[in-house]
């Protein structure tokens, strides 16, 4: 009930860990992409567009996970390369605990591109591909208000303080929300962009405060567990949601009335700019961009635009 739609699974366990048999026309040699967990489906997709795109440029892609785990992130460094990787697009498992891995990799001469998450020092990675999360969540922000209104008692969820996703996701839903004196929060918990800890801990939150009208999430898997524990409790028509990510279960929800908005991460976007940065940089020793920090801005999706979603992480114009 509170897993990722059926449809991902079995293509989340084949990207997962497995290293992908190097095709005969592929002569760029290897690119490894290591992303958080694919049974997300934000996870899914970045690496499946970044194994597309490399493969498209000749290299032959191997995808794996760390699953949030430092140590493991580490274990899959030293395997690209002892693989002898020509790039690795990294997912960092931590802002401050992945720096480690990555120098081992900048040590070993192989350029690292960080996608997604930031570290927290820059100078290392040739390149960090990231959401606008400050825009994005101001963007959510302003249409959660739009839809509970501005006179109401809410609960958020967020994500894990490692990643500096949730933080600046949490700070850009404040600036915004503070400007309403008649807002009140009344409950905050982590649930570590999970489905299962989302139904949870806002089963939690509920039973402490059941006059609620709004829950402001930091993801979009937490937000549906939100909304599972909400229609469990038989309070989903009385409590508006929002969500972040811009995932297909959570457009889905948006085009059925149970989640109110969800703000999309360009995902597909620069995870494939990432390995054409990779690409650039390997053969010409530049990226091509104009600095190392890249952002790339979220977009808003309601029921007026729900319908043009027209792949995993991807809007027609």
């Amino acid at each position: 009930m509170f897993n990722n739609s059926k449809r991902f699974i079995l293509a989340a366990a084949a990207v997962a860990v497995t290293a992908f048999a190097t095709p005969s026309w592929a002569d760029n040699g290897l690119m490894t992409i290591i992303v958080n967990d694919p049974s997300n489906p934000y996870w899914l997709t970045e690496g499946q567009v970044a194994q597309k795109a490399a493969e498209k440029l000749g290299y032959s892609a191997k995808v794996s996970a760390h699953k949030g785990d430092t140590n493991t992130e580490s274990q899959l460094i030293d395997t690209a390369i002892t693989n002898k990787s020509k790039a690795i697009i990294l997912d960092p498992a931590n802002a401050d605990g992945s720096i480690g891995s990555v120098k081992k990799a900048i040590a070993a001469n192989i350029p690292v591109f960080v996608i997604n998450a930031e570290l927290n020092q820059s100078g290392l990675a040739k390149a960090q591909l990231v959401s606008n999360n400050a825009q994005g969540a101001a963007v959510g922000a302003m249409e959660w208000v739009k839809q509970v209104g501005d006179n109401a008692s809410y609960v958020e969820l967020v994500g894990p303080p490692s990643d500096n996703n949730a933080a600046t996701r949490a700070n850009g839903f404040e600036t915004v929300l503070t400007q309403y004196p008649d807002l009140k929060q009344v409950g905050k918990e982590v649930a570590n962009w999970d489905r299962t800890q989302g139904f949870n801990k806002m089963q939690s939150l509920l039973q402490a405060n059941p006059n609620i009208k709004g829950v402001i999430s930091g993801n979009d898997e937490m937000a549906l567990g939100a909304i599972a524990a909400l229609k469990e409790a038989g309070k989903l028509n009385q409590i508006k949601v929002g969500g972040f990510d811009g995932s297909p279960d959570a457009v889905d929800a948006v085009k059925a009335g149970t989640l109110a908005y969800t703000v999309m991460q360009p995902v597909a976007q620069f995870a494939q700019k990432a390995v054409e940065q990779a690409d650039s940089f390997l053969k010409t020793g530049k990226t091509g961009a104009a600095s190392e920090k890249q952002l790339f801005d979220c977009v808003l999706i309601t029921k007026e635009n729900a319908d043009k979603f027209v792949s995993p992480f991807v809007l027609s114009e």
